[in-house]
């Protein structure tokens, strides 16, 4: 499984910008799928997930209301539409095939990861 997350840039705050993250290999209907973010000098954190169906999200507390995670099985592509951008979003997003769906965020620790991360897209907001 190959992922390719785009649709980083720079947008000033308050903002909005959509991630996209392609997926190819192996049957994307049936992934639950994550992103997650890393700022510099920090570890990579949990953003949001959503179930194979699409049908049940989680976010993280720190974006909830603002950021939606979407999946397009017929297009093996999985979303992340961002909202009212802040500077503290500002950070690489990658996004993950993961092993399971809980709606309890602190079930995403990265060790739940199928596969490897791939390459993340930088978004950088500016104030």
């Amino acid at each position: 499984v190959q992922l390719q997350a785009s649709g980083g840039g720079l947008v000033q705050a308050g903002g909005s910008l959509r991630l996209s993250c392609v997926v190819s290999g192996g049957t994307f209907s049936t992934f639950y799928m994550a992103w997650f973010r890393q700022a510099p000098g920090k570890e990579r954190d949990f953003v949001a997930a959503i179930n194979w169906s699409g049908r049940f999200t989680t976010y993280a507390d720190s974006v909830k209301g603002r950021f939606t995670i979407s999946k397009d099985n017929a297009r093996n592509t999985v979303y992340l539409q961002m909202n009212s951008l802040k500077p503290d979003d500002t950070a690489v997003y990658y996004c993950a095939r993961v092993s399971s769906f809980s709606s309890d965020t602190s079930h995403y620790t990265g060790r739940e990861i199928v596969g490897d991360w791939g390459k993340g897209t930088q978004v950088t907001v500016s104030s």
